[in-house]
């Protein structure tokens, strides 16, 4: 909670101003009452119409100077508000981008996205709320009993009995609703987690007709969610009439006891008067504090859950060192490296030790799930290691900054994302003052040429969100290109071409090979005939390194090699036995 008060800064003026003008017109809402009383004892009875018309003079001006300080109210109040949230669903994205791929994958996407729109705005709200009402009511509260005291103490004590008895029931309804907000918000959270993978993958769900399990489960999730907002909501929903009921039952009382007493000659009708708008306006305003009281207890819920999501620490901690030369010998060194993803049971990669030197080409193979992708995830500092450690260039690479890393490795990785524009600005992502030259050029390397020429619009043709105006293949190229436009020292190309046809992989190869500058290459596939021209092929098994070699050291040395090759390419293998 404590994290958010920051997001104050700069609007303070206006979370002063806000509550200071509410409390105004509180104040001059106040005097209504005795006004009122004074025509009614003094005006009306000595039939003094120049008294009568000064009084409703003055509860006019009353009204409008009210009205000037609520509008100015809600102005600040709506500006604090705003800015309070803008700056905070800011400060969510910024630090969601910097989390480790770890904590994404422990939190989910719908959780993120949740809170980072829902529980903001609902933050939002309740700022809103909160700086209009918090002290305006309770003033108006506290002031009318106060007033009603100046009038006749006896009758105010039932103001103070009834104002005991509704704090009690306003906080009991408080301490019962916020928890059970938290877990509403729980719910939703898994309930937009099913949705969107069933969004994502609808072409999938109806390949295997699933849609009437899938619609059943969510349907079971979502009456589950119900059930849980029907109950808070129940319990939130008891603080109307139950407030109603204590003021109008201490309305009855006040009206019974005044009435003795005017006709005893104890009390007059205008103070009577005075009582009960006072006890009106204390029943109005514990009607807002109470509805207040619901949205705060929902946002409290959802600062709560704002400030758990700001509270995760990145793994990835940026380093200092932005050194840019280049030493002699091995260009990247694993030594030892081992990884675990959180709340994994076994390590994903064990003990991996290699090196590389400058320029050459590696090709990583292995089976599905023997830890192809999170090796090169690492190297790239997706993921941190949890033991050993990976130097760039001599120095250890948690020492590089995370922008001076990103500009000396070029990552494509398993799922090919293009981003909503025009194809220029795609390909401008990694390097923004890129040419049409070096555009073309890196098309040219990632067999995009003829995707280019489809379209008339050239370079300008429009690129819908995720891509999905082309194929996967297209996309595929489309993202080789646009990391090889800032032309990076490595280049990692993570089962990158597996949407491309054997002629244009091989095409592809042929150009990589050829390019004007040679990066150190790493080719990661399950196909043998994307490594198999590497200079030193790296075989995964069960997050084991195995074996290094040529494709012919490993053919001759690894059974688990042969048996990839012979399984892939059966001709090669008759003919190379």
């Amino acid at each position: 909670m404590k994290k958010l008060f920051p997001f104050f800064k700069g609007y303070r003026t206006e979370s002063f101003l806000a509550p200071f003008f509410k409390l105004l017109e509180a104040i001059f809402e106040l005097l209504v009452p005795l006004v009122v009383a004074a025509i009614i004892d003094v005006g009306l009875p000595s039939g003094d119409r120049g008294f009568v018309i000064r009084r409703v003079l003055l509860l006019a001006a009353l009204g409008i100077i009210g009205f000037v300080s609520a509008v100015t109210a809600q102005y600040f109040s709506a500006k604090a508000a705003t800015g309070f949230s803008a700056a905070v669903r800011k400060s969510v994205f910024s630090h969601t981008e910097a989390l480790s791929f770890s904590s994404i994958d422990r939190l989910g996407i719908p959780t993120i996205i949740n809170r980072m729109t829902a529980d903001v705005e609902q933050l939002q709200t309740g700022v809103n709320l909160f700086l209009r009402l918090f002290m305006r009511s309770p003033f108006i509260v506290f002031g009318a009993m106060i007033m009603a005291f100046t009038l006749d103490a006896k009758a105010a004590l039932i103001f103070l009995l009834v104002i005991v008895l509704l704090f009690i029931v306003v906080f009991a309804v408080m301490l019962i609703s916020i928890p059970l907000y938290q877990k509403v918000q729980g719910r939703l959270d898994a309930l937009l987690q099913r949705t969107r993978e069933n969004l994502t993958g609808a072409r999938v769900l109806r390949a295997f007709c699933k849609e009437a399990d899938e619609t059943a489960a969510f349907k079971t999730e979502n009456q589950a969610l119900t059930r849980m907002q029907t109950f808070v909501g129940r319990i939130s929903a008891l603080m109307n009439p139950l407030t109603l009921i204590l003021v109008n039952l201490a309305v009855v009382l006040l009206i019974h006891t005044g009435a003795i007493k005017v006709d005893a000659g104890l009390m007059t009708q205008g103070t009577v008067v005075a009582l009960y708008n006072y006890m009106a306006q204390i029943l109005v305003e514990l009607i807002k504090l109470a509805n207040l009281i619901i949205t705060l207890t929902r946002a409290v819920a959802s600062a709560r859950r704002v400030s758990q999501l700001l509270e995760i620490p990145s793994r990835i901690t940026d380093g200092d060192d932005a050194a840019t030369e280049k030493t002699e010998g091995d260009v990247i060194t694993f030594a030892n490296v081992s990884f675990t993803y959180d709340r994994a049971g076994e390590p994903t990669l064990s003990d991996i030790s290699f090196s590389v030197k400058p320029g050459e080409t590696i090709g990583v193979i292995g089976g599905t799930g023997s830890g192809k992708s999170t090796l090169m995830s690492l190297l790239a500092r997706f993921y941190a290691v949890t033991s050993g450690e990976i130097r760039l260039n001599g120095v250890e690479i948690t020492r590089y900054a995370e922008k001076e890393l990103r500009r000396r490795i070029g990552f494509v990785l398993q799922k090919s994302v293009l981003f909503r524009g025009t194809l220029r600005e795609n390909m401008q992502w990694e390097k923004a003052d890129a040419t049409d030259e070096e555009i073309l050029e890196a098309l040219s390397v990632a067999q995009g040429t003829d995707i280019l020429n489809a379209k008339p619009e050239g370079l300008d043709m429009p690129v819908e969100e995720g891509g999905r105006n082309f194929s996967g293949g297209q996309r595929q190229r489309l993202s080789i290109a646009r990391t090889l436009v800032k032309k990076p020292d490595i280049l990692i190309l993570d089962d990158s071409s597996s949407a491309l046809d054997y002629v244009t992989e091989a095409n592809l190869r042929r150009s990589l090979k050829n390019m004007s500058y040679r990066p150190t290459l790493f080719i990661v596939s399950q196909r043998a005939s994307a490594v198999m021209h590497a200079d030193r092929i790296l075989l995964l098994e069960d997050g084991r390194l195995t074996a290094i070699g040529t494709h012919q050291e490993l053919l001759q040395n690894s059974a688990a090699y042969r048996e990839i090759y012979a399984s892939q390419c059966r001709e090669e293998a008759v003919a190379d036995a």
